[in-house]
């Protein structure tokens, strides 16, 4: 049968009908959703013993609060069930208890969209299971005359409806999944005693006088998250217990352990000798058979080996047999032959060819060079202007004369010009000049003698002065007597010359004429250089016209002989452009024979190498086919010497048996075992053997027998060849140390059973402790770590919707506060949660802890904006029902109206139900202010059920009660099928 989960789905509670609950009246009461229901009672003597906590305790069982502990089976449901003796107070003699009763809830869509209503009926029983649900479509409510009838008529129509599990009904575990899917729908505040735990209720007392550790409480049981930290605090007990037990066991293991340790050991010992000693001779089995297997492996590869020998040895005779034939056909000498003949015709062209190019070479580069001094000759040929070369050559000779002639010339107007120039420098100097300049070079002091004489100014025209001018005066020059001969010495070139000092007057030689006149003297001399310079000009002016006519006359000439030599070049270029075309001709002729040859020689040698190649192939192959053979017979009496020194016959019989077993035994072992070698078997045998004989013999043993004492003193004797000694007296030490070890088997088999059996009984029970503590620890941790986080989050939550509450009725913004504590260590002890709510006094203001100074008003409000936030953190977005037993209980007379309309408004804008039970006196302020009012009615004791209830309908709510009564008393539909 298919699973059924969220069965009410959207739906809401409309109608409840209570049978054999408490004292209340089997008449259905419908509920109006999403708005304050208020529940007053009038009982006796007052409100109290009207069955109101009863009346709200069921819807809140019939809405899945899981304050009821619904997965532990919901035994406290089973306490709402009718107790003769409590209603009558008068030991009950009229009126038997109810055994059973039944809370029926209709919930319907709240819009009455297509789904239609479904009817909840939860059976509550006085023995377990204490909760049994079962559903119809419809509205399937009990209906009667009286209270006696609709009581027999309930339990007919239990009958009448399926069984919700198949076989079974939906228990009380399951009945918030079934119903709701798991999903929030009703949270309360209940002060009745047949619930198990008693909440805080954050309007029964002033808020400011609540601790943070009971405002956590109340908040805790308005989110569901009281039970979880019930679940915690268990998970801690059980982990203590279990830690405890697992502490207790460890003592009595370790007590025993120590008791029994020593003898314990010493079987153990023993026991463990037994196995090593099983080892050894396994090991030594082992050894034996691996021997055998190796050497029997090794004798069939090597008849294989042989065998494989001789095929190759009849291979390789048979290779080189063919390898010869092939050799001997290749050694043919007809294509060697052919190819030196293509060789030698190849050469002959070639040789033929390489001369004809060598010679074009040398015919090209002759013609190049020639062509190249064309245009340097064909510029020089048009200097000569057409003269030939022996005209050129006579004008040039006539050229050379002239120029010489005029270099004469030349030559006699320079000395001319200079002559002329010293005559023009004697005379401007003075007479004596030239006499002072030779004095001076030889060092002789003297000066001009006219010089030396002052006249006065006006006496210079006189004629004495005039006759001074003369000769002797002006050549005379005064000098000291005591230089008067050197002066006469240095003036010997001066005829003339006359010394003045004061020995008298020296005349140094004669002269041919008298020189007079100063001014025509050195008039005449500027003519006379004037007349030289004009002559040296023009010789200068004829010998450059003379040089210009020497380089024209060679410049033509050179044209001459450049003609004559482009002539000579042109006829040569001619004779070497007619070479060059035979040449071309004769190679392009070759050329085709020069290819053909050497395809050909081309073709024969590569046939020729070839073949050269393949022949060493195959002397290749045949040598190796030699050398194969000569291996293959070697290779055959190698084996054979090596399989006749194998033995294999003489270790089969030590192993005992076949090859083929040793085989077989050795292929069954595990893989790690499997590739042991001889060696290793041995080394493990001898390691078994040793560990065994030391695991029974500890010490210095006295109870080791004489022949084991002996065996082991013979192969523990140093010296040569020890290891032959251990392995041949490995058989007599093993059969002797097992015959020790069987005669002492039995009492300590005996012995062990008894200790162990209390051992195993003692570890049986840490192991189970251990594992018990280790699980719940982790288990709490878990719990813990999801149980913070689950806190945290929900309220968050709470903490979220207690702001948009404050601000969307009238305060300024509030919040609550919850420090994550730490775990308690005492396993009895309750996780403690605090909660400070929080909220500001003014706009733009900070938060002031709830517990500061404030009016009553003002508490009063913010008690009921966080009951109504936690409810609504609860709810996870769907409709909600909150419950709240003695609703407005602390409230102030003057604020009492106030906050009934505020649970009002806050559940009708969120569409949650409140549902709240009224003492006397706070039923005149929240008739007015609720939407629904419902009074529980029981005029007297002696009535052990109450009347039918009052319920009024308010502001847009009355006709929607009306109608909501007239659905659920009036509707009848067929009872359904069972299934």
């Amino acid at each position: 049968m298919t699973r059924v989960e969220n069965l009410v789905g959207d739906r809401v509670l409309i109608a409840v009908q209570a049978v054999n609950i408490s004292r209340l009246s089997t008449h259905p009461v419908p509920t109006v959703p999403g708005t304050l229901i208020v529940v007053a009672g009038a009982g006796p003597k007052d409100s109290n013993g009207a069955g109101k906590s009863s009346f709200i305790a069921a819807i809140t069982a019939l809405l899945g609060d899981e304050q009821w502990r619904f997965a532990s089976g919901a035994k406290a449901v089973s306490e709402l069930l009718f107790n003769a003796e409590l209603a009558t107070g008068g030991g009950g003699r009229q009126w038997a208890s109810a055994d059973h009763g039944y809370i029926v809830g209709v919930f319907d869509t709240p819009s009455g969209g297509q789904e239609g209503p479904v009817t909840v009926w939860l059976r509550v029983n006085q023995e377990a299971p204490h909760l049994e649900i079962r559903w119809t479509g419809g509205v399937y409510l009990a209906a009667a005359a009286s209270e006696a009838e609709r009581v027999a008529r309930a339990d007919e129509m239990w009958l009448t409806l399926p069984r919700s599990a198949g076989r079974r009904d939906v228990v009380a575990r399951d009945l918030t999944k079934v119903l709701y899917g798991d999903r929030v729908r009703c949270v309360s505040f209940l002060s009745t005693s047949v619930r198990s735990k008693v909440a805080t209720n954050l309007l029964s007392q002033p808020l400011n006088e609540i601790s943070p550790e009971r405002i956590f409480e109340a908040v805790a049981a308005l989110t569901g998250l009281d039970a979880e930290l019930d679940q915690e605090r268990e998970a801690r007990r059980d982990e203590h217990a279990r830690r405890v037990r697992a502490a207790q066991a460890a003592a009595r293991l370790q007590e025993f352990q120590a008791e029994s340790r020593t003898l314990i050991d010493t079987f153990d010992r023993r026991d463990e000798a037994r196995v090593r000693l099983a080892d050894a001779l396994r090991s030594w089995k082992g050894r034996l058979a691996r021997r055998v297997a190796d050497t029997a492996a090794r004798d069939t590869a090597l008849a294989a080996e042989l065998s494989r020998h001789e095929a190759a040895e009849q291979a390789a005779a048979s290779a080189m047999a063919e390898v010869k034939a092939e050799i001997a056909t290749l050694k043919d000498d007809t294509l060697d032959r052919r190819l030196a003949e293509a060789r030698r015709e190849l050469a002959e062209a070639q040789a033929r060819a390489a001369s004809l190019t060598a010679d074009r070479a040398v015919a090209e580069n002759s013609a190049d060079e020639l062509r190249g001094q064309i245009p340097a000759l064909e510029e020089l040929r048009r200097l000569a202007d057409g003269r030939a070369v022996a005209a050129a050559e006579a004008e040039v000779a006539a050229a050379r004369q002239r120029l010489n002639l005029a270099l004469k010339a030349l030559g006699v107007a320079d000395q001319e010009v200079s002559g002329a120039s010293a005559a023009l420098d004697d005379a401007e100097g003075g007479p004596a000049a030239a006499q002072l300049r030779a004095l001076a070079e030889r060092g002789v002091a003297a000066s001009g003698l006219l010089d030396a004489i002052d006249v006065a100014e006006q006496a210079r025209d006189h004629a004495e002065t005039r006759a001074l001018r003369g000769w002797p005066h002006e050549h005379a020059v005064l000098v000291d007597a005591a230089d008067l001969d050197s002066a006469a010495a240095a003036l010997a070139g001066l005829p003339g010359s006359v010394l003045v000092s004061a020995a008298g007057v020296t005349v140094v030689g004669a002269f041919e004429a008298v020189a007079t006149g100063r001014e025509a003297r050195i008039k005449a001399a500027e003519q006379r250089l004037n007349r030289a310079r004009d002559a040296q000009e023009e010789a200068a002016a004829l010998v450059r016209a003379c040089e210009d006519g020497v380089a024209e006359a060679a410049r033509r000439l050179e044209g001459a002989r450049a003609a004559d030599r482009l002539a000579e070049i042109e006829r040569r270029l001619a004779e070497r452009r007619e070479r060059l075309t035979e040449l071309t001709a004769a190679l392009a002729e070759l050329a085709p024979k020069v290819a053909a040859a050497d395809r050909e020689v081309g073709a024969l040698d590569f046939r020729a190498r070839t073949r050269d190649m393949e022949i060493e192939r195959l002397e290749g192959r045949r040598a190796r086919h030699d050398g194969e053979l000569a291996q293959a017979r070697a290779e055959q009496q190698r084996v054979g010497a090596e399989r006749a020194a194998l033995g294999l016959a003489e270790l089969v019989r030590a192993f005992g048996g076949e090859a083929e077993s040793a085989t077989e035994w050795l292929a069954a072992l595990g893989e790690e075992e499997r590739p042991l070698t001889a060696e290793e078997w041995w080394r493990a045998a001898e390691r078994h053997l040793d560990r065994a004989l030391r695991d029974t013999f500890p010490g210095e043993d006295e109870e080791m027998p004489e022949e084991l004492r002996f065996l082991i003193r013979e192969r523990t004797e140093p010296g040569a060849g020890r290891t032959t000694r251990e392995q041949a007296t490995f058989p007599g030490v093993c059969t002797a140390l097992s015959s020790y070890l069987r005669g002492q088997e039995e009492y300590e088999r005996h012995q062990r059973r008894q200790i162990e059996s209390q051992l195993a009984t003692r570890q049986r029970d840490l192991a189970a402790a251990d594992t018990g503590a280790e699980e719940a620890a982790r288990s709490t941790a878990v719990h813990r770590a999801a149980l913070t986080a689950a806190i945290k989050a929900r309220l968050t939550r709470v903490a979220e919707e207690f702001e948009r509450l404050d601000l969307a009725y009238g305060g300024y913004g509030a919040t609550i506060e919850f420090p994550v504590p730490p775990a308690p260590a005492d396993p009895e002890q309750r996780w403690a949660w605090k909660v400070v709510p929080k909220w500001r006094r003014g706009e733009g203001q900070g938060f002031v802890p709830y517990n500061r100074r404030a009016n009553t008003a003002l508490m009063d409000e913010k008690a009921v904006k966080l009951v109504c936030a936690a409810a609504i953190a609860s709810s996870g977005g769907g409709h909600l029902c909150l419950v709240l037993d003695e609703l407005g209980r602390n409230l102030g007379k003057e604020h009492r109206r106030e906050a009934v309309a505020l649970f009002r408004r806050i559940g009708e804008t969120y569409g949650i139900t409140v549902i709240g039970a009224l003492q006397d006196d706070m039923e005149p302020y929240a008739i007015d202010a609720c939407g629904q009012y419902i009074k529980l009615r029981r005029s007297s004791d002696a009535m052990p059920y109450n009347e039918p209830p009052v319920i009024v309908g308010h502001d847009q709510h009355a006709e929607r009660v009306r109608e909501l009564a007239a659905y659920v008393t009036e509707s009848r539909h067929p009872a359904p099928a069972p299934s």
